[in-house]
């Protein structure tokens, strides 16, 4: 006999595995369809065409059903389902529940299959002529995507793994052999609270756009060889190659920002192998736009174009397998569990690998290859050689990247460099060096023939003018004691100089100049904001006491950046008196007041200002998860987070709150409205009971209850209101108490008697002799890093250009 479950909300997961699976049979329906309209001459035959287009229709309606069903589950707190339990929480805000939806495995895959799904509806519609040969490749990977996410087993092998599994299913444990286990089950495990941040809302979506969005070059040049078109599929690659670099390389730097508004590494560019992961691949098709562009105005270098096209969606696909298969776990905060889909992972890239590789053999000898080499003094060989020097920081970063891959696959034991920062820092800055110097003078050379003396007097100048405005900037910022700083600062300011020169020459007419030499700028200034922000940030709280903060705390920090204030305790750091105020919690986030001031020579007040880092305690680990907070201006930046605080030890009872340790024990009471409750410095009157209690930040059903309790506290100072909360939500009892600091007290509503007909009070009071709240806190000055971001703003701008003129170029073919 089965076992009924009470409370179990089956339907959803059920609707929603359906539509997981009608999108797996319709991108395999999609992908043979279209595959038969590829190899039929007569092009009006349209009959596999049509069924390869409604196939697709009922695949892109099944994902998009598929996502509503999981959201519609996170959202409502369902959680004898495995995927809402270990992401989300009741207390967990609105806003931050779509972050639940895709911090999991099956949530990400799902958003890349949905992205993937939006774009070839683009191409069915804009492709033309491209449309079935391009579509073969999408509906495959549509294909591999929708399998990602199937959960079946079948001979004992596992097939993706499924967003509706159930709880009961997922974990073996006792307590799910009882038919009223979730009554069992208060709370989901929660967001992780790194994640807890407004860029995780938007940065994802964005990553995997730009994910998903590498796949259209690559069908691209698979339809070109393919259909032996080999020079038609160039225009339609560049501008969906500059789309994807676009967003991807948004993507990149959101996540760079999410790190150093939410992390607390000091810094915004850890390279970490998931970062590494996914800036891979734009490197790849950066090159290959330039190759490409290269190829289409002098035809040279098509194979190389096409392999880089080629090479950056595999590249895609190599990251996910790093990221998803648990091989980076010890070497990355970043990286998911394994889920089983290792083998899974890899036969989708293989399969890729295979296909390109077959198709590049057949049609080897038809490529068209130049014999003729390039011109020294052409801008082609200068793209080429462009190319080859970011294939050779690729090569760089996905050979120290691939060290744990290496000691699975080869048996080694080869030890990850043990200071990341400056192991890649060493290769890349001389790169990087080389790429602005290409990106500056390039833009003076002509296809095949150049005019010399034009050539050098453009050069010239440029390099003069930024050899000045180096000095400056050295002189400015305190690099001069590293010869690499200075020659990177050089090349980048070079390079906006001849970039600048250029858009001159587009606002004079030349219009379709316009894109390249304002990305060019961008990303030159990207590399003078990072460098600067990142060799010359300050340290501010210094500590000069000689006192350290333990063993434990200086196996993770540095004892002498971090400075320990006492709450209401002024201390003199830097130009700034900075004072601790005191914490306010808010969901699981405790928020640390503190306050900055400036007083000018006279002791007037010139600036004052409050941060709030955060941080989450995780009592199990006995340490804390913090978060920065910053004071943002024009020229810098002042970076504030929390080391550590006083770890409260929580005893949980029942109802999972727990007892602080600065009160006495809790006294309880059944009251009823009119009571009087005493306490050591006064009395609480309970005035009544407010039904319609709104709850910040918690979405409450018709089915839900939510009431307050209207109290009165009275002392020899006044009267003070308080209104604590009892909710009733699913199974699930909560509540929310009122902390009265002025008065000592803590206060909850923590049940309804119904039997006895009155309400329970719960009274903490703070012990008499409290000990003085404390933080340990560092603070950083970062300079000049709005050239960071204000370059990445400067470098969008520039690919929306190009691939407006790409698009124009493409109507009018």
């Amino acid at each position: 006999m089965n076992t009924v479950f009470a409370g179990e909300h089956l339907l959803p997961g059920k609707i929603g595995q359906f539509f997981v699976v009608l999108s797996f049979g319709s991108a395999m329906l999609s992908l043979i369809s279209y595959y038969y309209a590829s190899t039929i001459n007569n092009k009006l035959d349209t009959s596999w065409r049509n069924l390869g287009r409604i196939a697709y229709f009922i695949n892109m309606a099944s994902v998009v059903a598929t996502g509503c069903c999981l959201f519609y589950i996170i959202y409502n707190h369902y959680f004898e389902y495995h995927y809402a339990w270990a992401h989300s929480s009741t207390t967990l805000p609105v806003y931050y529940i779509i972050s639940c939806f895709w911090e999991g495995q099956e949530g990400s895959f799902w958003l890349w299959t949905f992205w993937q799904g939006v774009l070839g509806m683009i191409l069915i519609f804009t492709a033309r002529s491209w449309e079935r040969s391009v579509m073969v490749t999408i509906s495959l990977s549509q294909v591999f995507l929708a399998s990602m996410l199937l959960g079946v087993e079948i001979g004992g092998l596992k097939i993706g793994s499924s967003p509706f599994i159930l709880l009961r299913n997922a974990i073996e444990a006792p307590i799910f052999s009882r038919a009223n286990y979730l009554s069992l089950i208060p709370d989901g495990n929660g967001l992780n609270p790194l994640l807890q941040n407004y860029w995780m809302v938007i940065h994802p979506p964005t990553l995997f756009l730009g994910f998903a969005s590498m796949v259209v070059p690559f069908a691209y040049g698979i339809a070109g060889l393919y259909t032996k078109r080999y020079a038609e599929m160039v225009k339609p690659a560049i501008a969906w190659s500059l789309f994807a670099v676009m967003i991807l390389g948004t993507g990149i730097i959101m996540g760079s920002f999410w790190a150093y508004e939410a992390l607390n590494f000091g810094g915004f560019w850890a390279w970490d192998p998931v970062e590494n992961a996914s800036i891979i691949p734009w490197i790849t098709l950066v090159a290959s736009v330039h190759v490409l562009i290269a190829y289409k105005n002098s035809g040279h270098s098509y194979f190389t174009a096409i392999f880089l096209i080629l090479i950056s969606f595999i590249l895609v696909l190599y990251a996910s397998f790093l990221t998803r298969s648990g091989i980076l776990g010890e070497t990355s905060v970043h990286a998911f569990t394994d889920l089983g889909m290792s083998g899974q992972l890899l036969f989708y890239m293989l399969a890729f690998v295979v296909l390109a590789i077959i198709l590049i053999v057949i049609n080897w000898k038809n490529l068209p290859i130049t014999k003729k080499d390039e011109d020294t003094y052409s801008r082609e060989f200068w793209l080429f050689i462009g190319a080859l020097t970011l294939g050779i920081s690729c090569i760089q970063i996905i050979v120290t990247t691939s060290i744990p891959v290496f000691n699975v696959v080869f048996g080694s034991k080869i030890a990850p460099p043990t200071n990341p920062i400056a192991h890649y820092n060493k290769w890349q800055i001389a790169i990087a060096v080389i790429i602005a110097c290409i990106s500056a003078f390039s833009q003076f050379l002509k296809y095949k023939k150049t005019d010399m003396r034009k050539f050098y007097i453009s050069v010239v100048v440029c390099m003069l003018v930024a050899a000045l405005l180096t000095g400056v900037a050295v002189y400015l910022t305190g690099i001069y004691t590293n010869f690499m700083y200075i020659l990177l600062t050089f090349s980048a300011l070079f390079s906006i100089i001849a970039n600048g020169k250029l858009l001159g020459d587009a606002v004079k007419g030349k219009w379709k100049l316009a894109g390249s030499a304002v990305a060019h700028i961008g990303f030159a200034l990207i590399l003078v904001g990072a460098l600067i922000a990142a060799a010359t940030n300050k340290v501010i709280s210094i500590n000069n006491t000689g006192v350290g903060f333990g063993d434990e705390f200086a196996k993770a920090n540095n004892p002498q950046e971090n400075i320990i204030l006492y709450k209401n305790t002024p201390v003199k750091m830097n130009e700034y008196m900075v004072t601790y105020k005191g914490d306010s919690t808010s969901g699981v986030n405790t928020y640390y007041k503190v306050n900055y001031q400036v007083l000018d020579a006279k002791g007037a007040l010139k600036e004052d200002f409050n941060l709030y880092p955060n941080a989450q305690q995780n009592l199990k680990m006995k340490q804390i998860v913090a978060s920065p907070d910053t004071k943002h201006y024009l020229l810098h930046d002042i970076y504030t987070h929390v080391s550590s605080v006083p770890l409260k030890e929580e005893e949980h009872n029942h109802d999972g709150h727990s007892d602080d340790e600065n009160y006495d024990e809790p006294i309880t009471h059944q009251v009823v409205i009119g009571d009087t409750v005493k306490y050591r410095e006064g009395f609480i009157v309970v005035k009544g009971i407010n039904k319609n209690v709104k709850i910040q930040n918690l979405p409450l059903s018709a089915s839900d209850v939510a009431i307050g309790l209207q109290l009165e506290v009275v002392t020899p100072q006044g009267k003070t209101q308080a209104e604590p909360i009892f909710l009733i939500k699913g199974n699930n009892k909560l509540d929310f108490g009122k902390k009265l600091d002025e008065q000592g007290l803590k206060l909850r509503f923590s049940n309804i008697l119904p039997n006895q007909n009155k309400l329970e009070l719960t009274v903490y009071q703070k012990q008499k002799t409290e000990r003085k709240d404390w933080i340990v806190m560092k603070a950083i000055v970062f300079p000049y890093i709005n050239l960071l971001w204000g370059g990445t703003i400067i470098m969008v701008i520039g690919f929306l250009l190009s691939i407006f003129r790409r698009a124009k170029e493409l109507k009018s073919a």
